[in-house]
C-alpha cells in the first residue's frame, strides 16, 4: 500500500471542461484531488477549447433540460467565486418546418418544465428576424435562457480554481499505463501516481486508456470544422443588436448552429453539427474531401438565409466530438472495477451540462448517491451492440 503522503483520493484525467468540473467538485468536497492533462495548457488539441459554446434549456429529453437548472446555478457560482464572466445571455432561436417532430417534442419538454420561451410563426419570424431569410416557411421557438459561454475563459478559471481549493493540475503528463487496484496505479510520461478513485474524462482519447482495462466503449470520434463568416455591414448579426444563438433543425442532413458575433469582431459563428472519423492523433491531417463537402453546406445555407454574411468563411477552425450511438452521455463505474468512473460521449453538446456531469462523476467516485437518475447514461445500454464489452 502506498504511503499515506503519497496517495490522492481521486486523480482525474483530462482536463477538459468535464475534468475540470469533476476536479472542481472534488476540491470543493475536500478530497486531495489530481487533474492530469496529456498537453501542456492552455491548449487547443481537445474539445473543450474556443472561446465560445451555446447555452440552453431547450432539449427534447426532459433529464437534460432538469439537469440544466442546478447547471445555470453552478455557472453563476463559478462566476461569483471566480470573478470572472463566463456567461452572456442572448436567447436561442430554434428554426425548423412547422411539421418538425423535433421543435414540437422541445416546446412541449420546455412548456412541462415551465421554461420561459415564446413560439413565432412564419410572420413573427420574418418581422423579429428581418437579417435572416426564410424561405421554406420556417417557424421558430425562441428558448428564453439561451446564450453564450466563454470556453477558454471557463477552463482557466476553474483551473485556477481547483488550485485555490486545495486541488493540483500536472500538465504536459500523457497518461501511458493504468494498473486498476486499491490504490489504482496511473503511470504517465513522467511519474506514476495512486489514488482510492479514478475519473477517466479523456474525451476522444477514452477508448485507448480503457483497452487496458478491458473495455471498449461505443464511441465514435469526429473532426468538426468550426467556421467563422464575415459580416458584410459590421453588427449586423451581433449580440449587442440583441441577435441571438441559433439552431437550425432541419436546414441539413444534421442540426446546423450559429453564434452572433464577439469572439472575432465581424465575424459570425455558424457550424455543421457534424464532422468526419479522424483518430485523435492525427486530427491535424490535411483536410479531406468530405471535410470541404461539410463547408459546402454552411456555404449553401449562408448564402440562402444570411445575405448580410459573405458565403465563404473567413476562419475554419478544428474541433472533436466524441459521439455515442445514441449522443447521449456516458457517467458510469466502471463494470469491473468500482473505484474507476468514466465519463464520455459528450456527442458535441456536453459544455453547458458540464457542472452537473462534473458533479454526478464527483459523487460517483466518492459512492455517494447520485443526484440524478443515471439510466440514459449507463454503459450497460450498449449491451449487445458489437462494443461495451469485457
Amino acid at each position: 500500500m502506498a504511503a499515506q503522503k503519497d496517495l490522492w483520493d481521486a486523480i482525474v484525467i483530462g482536463a477538459g471542461i468535464q475534468g475540470c468540473f469533476t476536479a472542481y467538485h472534488l476540491a470543493k468536497h475536500r478530497k486531495r484531488v489530481l487533474l492530469l492533462e496529456q498537453f501542456f495548457l492552455p491548449h487547443s488539441r481537445g474539445s473543450s477549447h474556443g472561446q465560445s459554446r451555446i447555452i440552453r434549456k431547450a432539449y427534447p429529453e426532459d433529464f437534460y433540460t432538469k439537469m440544466m437548472d442546478e447547471c445555470y446555478r453552478i455557472w453563476a457560482q463559478v462566476e461569483h467565486e471566480t470573478g470572472t464572466q463566463l456567461h452572456r445571455p442572448t436567447e436561442l432561436l430554434l428554426l425548423g418546418l412547422k411539421e418538425n417532430i423535433e421543435l414540437k417534442t422541445i416546446q412541449a419538454t420546455l412548456s412541462r418544465q415551465g421554461i420561459e420561451h415564446q413560439c413565432l410563426s412564419s410572420e413573427e419570424l420574418k418581422q423579429c428576424f428581418p437579417n435572416i431569410r426564410f424561405t421554406r416557411g420556417e417557424v421558430g421557438l425562441l428558448d428564453k435562457t439561451g446564450g453564450i459561454l466563454y470556453a477558454d475563459k471557463t477552463l482557466r478559471a476553474l483551473q485556477d480554481a481547483i488550485c485555490q481549493l486545495g486541488g493540483t493540475v500536472c500538465d504536459g503528463q500523457k497518461v501511458v499505463a493504468i494498473r486498476p487496484g486499491l490504490p489504482v496505479l496511473v503511470k504517465t510520461t513522467s511519474r506514476s501516481y495512486q489514488a482510492k478513485s479514478l475519473i477517466i474524462t479523456a474525451g476522444p482519447w477514452t477508448n485507448m486508456l480503457l483497452s487496458s482495462l478491458g473495455i471498449e466503449l461505443p464511441l465514435q470520434v469526429l473532426r468538426i470544422n468550426v467556421c467563422y463568416w464575415r459580416e458584410k455591414v459590421p453588427g449586423s448579426y451581433s449580440a449587442s443588436q440583441a441577435f441571438p444563438c441559433f439552431i437550425g433543425l432541419d436546414q441539413a442532413p444534421h442540426h446546423i448552429y450559429g453564434l452572433p458575433a464577439g469572439e472575432y469582431p465581424g465575424l459570425v459563428k455558424v457550424c455543421y453539427h457534424h464532422g468526419n472519423n479522424v483518430d485523435p492523433e492525427e486530427r491535424d491531417c490535411p483536410t479531406v474531401s468530405s471535410d470541404i463537402q461539410d463547408i459546402q453546406i454552411l456555404c449553401c445555407f449562408i448564402r440562402d438565409h444570411f445575405p448580410d454574411l459573405r458565403p465563404e468563411p473567413d476562419i475554419t477552425e478544428c474541433c472533436m466530438y466524441t459521439n455515442t450511438p445514441d449522443k447521449h452521455f456516458i457517467l458510469d463505474r466502471h463494470p469491473k472495477y468500482d473505484n474507476i468512473v468514466i465519463g464520455a460521449g459528450f456527442s458535441g453538446h456536453g459544455f453547458k451540462l458540464a457542472p452537473v456531469v462534473g458533479k454526478i462523476l464527483c459523487e460517483l467516485s466518492m459512492k455517494l448517491t447520485p443526484s440524478y437518475d443515471l439510466e440514459p447514461f449507463r454503459i450497460s445500454r450498449f449491451s449487445g451492440r458489437g462494443k461495451a464489452h469485457l
